[in-house]
């Protein structure tokens, strides 16, 4: 263990960043002209690196970093420089630098660094996560609370953990001592390949009790090389919004296994609009690898690189299908993608809801967008069946059971036809307001029995 750490500190190191502020009161640099007998005077009391500029200062973050380009790349944690106007680096020997950004990617939390060295730097190199197995061990190297190198070893907890940290969350848990100013540092193999780069804690005290991630080599040898080449991640897009599948889900659509994608809308921009996916599809399989639940969709796509052409498996009405679909490059526009209840003339009430038309007026008190259509749920009794599902008002009932619905009469219409074919599970597709995401809800109808909530 010792020559190991030995071997790869070196290129381990410590980020410290600055970002500049103008403190209130402070007295502003003054304009002196070139030339002026003053202008020396000035420039000496006023060196943006004196003392008297503390006061503009502020210490925002230490983090950690390592080095993969001899030619001084180095490679951290996005939040740890997210809001630097400076970027300083130190080495083991007690080098420093100021770093420039290459870029950065803060859905992966992952940033790119360079600095100018006069000769070459070491390095360490990315390994294959994917070879880690649970109890393998690990070591980590960082800059706890900025006390400098420090080396802790651990064991790899579990994998693929989950902490709502980003879309493409997909982390390596170790017991490895991790604390703040790790941030950002190499996760070690025993063979001293970077295997991850440590990016959080969970702990109530902010200070480790063995609960530490890591973001997986592969995901960030991957984003890290895009970086370099185009200053920014890029990734692949379907064009679709997805939702997990519940067990009432999957039986009001008819799918055997609880598993897959379920699409709750598709972009008529988009490659899977062309291939000819739909709302209500479920996508069980992408590209050959059987698809479990959203997130393995999600980083699979991500991953694409546009152009290519997958084959995608779904089900629909029972059926199951398949469609060529040709990915795209992830976009900008892709990337960003309590009120008084209003009941209208023709109203009704429904598992507690209470429906109305859409109406220029109905639009404007619920934020709901020009495009979207169906029923608007002005208001949710509380208790109800409805609030119990998550129904809120201002949301708008677009589909039932896949089918288009236009004014509340249309609703319970095709609500009285579905029970008389003896359907058991109702699946409603609601927009939700303040930007009109879909999502699917199902309710099944011996919940309904005695509520007596339709009239």
């Amino acid at each position: 263990m010792a020559d190991l750490a030995e071997r790869l500190t070196p290129a381990v190191v410590n980020i410290s960043t600055i970002s500049l502020v103008a403190a209130e009161g402070a007295v502003p640099m003054p304009k002196v002209p070139d030339g002026s007998p003053f202008k020396k005077f000035f420039d000496d009391y006023f060196d943006e690196d004196s003392p008297e500029l503390d006061s503009k200062r502020s210490m925002q973050s230490l983090g950690s970093g390592f080095v993969v380009g001899a030619e001084g790349l180095i490679v951290t944690n996005y939040h740890v420089i997210s809001e630097a106007d400076r970027i300083n680096v130190k080495f083991h020997n007690g080098a420093n630098y100021r770093a420039e950004l290459v870029g950065y990617d803060s859905k992966t939390d992952l940033a790119l660094l360079k600095v100018d060295a006069d000769k070459p730097l070491p390095t360490v190199s990315f390994g294959g996560a994917k070879d880690l197995r649970v109890g393998d061990w690990v070591m980590a190297i960082g800059n706890p609370f900025g006390l400098g190198g420090s080396v802790s070893i651990g064991i790899v907890s579990a994998r693929n953990r989950i902490i709502n940290n980003g879309p493409y969350d997909d982390f390596i848990q170790t017991d490895a001592a991790i604390n703040r100013g790790n941030s950002g540092g190499p996760l070690f193999d025993m063979y001293g390949n970077v295997v991850g780069v440590n990016t959080a804690i969970i702990s109530p005290t902010g200070s480790s009790i063995g609960l530490g991630f890591a973001i997986p080599s592969d995901i960030a040898q991957r984003v890290v090389q895009q970086l370099l080449d185009y200053g920014e991640a890029r990734r692949g897009w379907l064009g679709v919004r997805i939702q997990e599948l519940s067990v009432d889900l999957a039986e009001g659509l008819g799918v055997s296994e609880v598993r897959g994608a379920l699409i709750t809308w598709v972009d008529k921009d988009g490659p899977a609009f062309e291939a000819g996916l739909k709302s209500g599809d479920v996508i069980l399989d992408y590209d050959g690898t059987r698809i479990e639940r959203v997130r393995d969709l999600t980083r699979l796509v991500a991953d694409t690189p546009a152009g290519k052409e997958v084959d995608v498996e779904f089900a629909r009405k029972g059926q199951i299908l398949s469609r060529r679909v040709i990915v795209a490059q992830q976009s900008e526009k892709e990337r960003k993608t309590a009120q008084q209840p209003h009941m209208a003339p023709n109203g009704a009430t429904l598992f507690g809801m209470s429906l109305s038309r859409l109406s220029a007026h109905v639009r404007r008190l619920h934020h709901l967008d020009d495009d979207v259509e169906g029923v608007v749920v002005s208001d949710v009794g509380a208790g109800s069946l409805a609030e119990r599902k998550g129904i809120e008002a201002g949301m708008v009932i677009v589909e039932i059971n896949q089918e288009i619905v236009s004014s509340p009469g249309n609703l319970i219409e095709r609500l009285d036809r579905l029970k008389a074919e003896g359907k058991k599970t109702l699946l409603f597709l609601v927009a939700k307001p303040d930007g009109g995401e879909l999502e699917f809800v199902s309710i099944k109808l011996e919940d309904v029995e005695g509520e007596g909530q339709l009239h």
